[in-house]
């Protein structure tokens, strides 16, 4: 069998406020919790996807202080270019946007970025060959 990412783990330093902006931000659901790391720890997955990929959140991570040229990101796709002008408003009144909408040469699309609590970067794009209906798009 050939390996396959199945998830990723981060330590964060406010657990609840990670959990609510995944859930709010990128539509996850908590799937799994359960003792440990002096707190708990807890998977999110997206709708559909429970068995195949996940983040797991665990608390005691120290805040991540990335530099404003640093891409180091998590990446969303989303169904529009509407929806990704939405998150970046949303993002911008919350506090929390980093990159502002944007348009990029394919195969980059149209994007913007948000800080996580824990200072993670996320990306929310549009028009990439990666994600749902991406399947008939070439990657170059």
């Amino acid at each position: 069998m050939r390996p396959t990412l199945t998830h990723i783990a981060l330590h964060v330093p406010d657990l609840d406020a990670c959990i609510g902006f995944y859930r709010d931000y990128c539509a996850m659901q908590v799937i799994h919790e359960r003792a440990g790391k002096g707190s708990r720890i807890v998977w999110l997955a997206e709708p559909g996807k429970e068995h195949s990929f996940i983040f797991v959140l665990m608390p005691g991570g120290q805040a991540r202080q990335l530099a404003s040229d640093d891409y180091s990101h998590l990446g969303f796709a989303l169904a529009s270019r509407a929806a990704v002008d939405a998150i970046a408003a949303r993002a911008q009144a919350d506090g929390c946007l980093i990159w502002s909408a944007r348009d990029e040469p394919y195969p980059v699309g149209y994007y913007c970025g948000v800080r996580d609590p824990a200072g993670n970067y996320v990306e929310f794009s549009y028009g990439q060959p990666l994600g749902p209906g991406a399947e008939q798009m070439p990657i170059p």
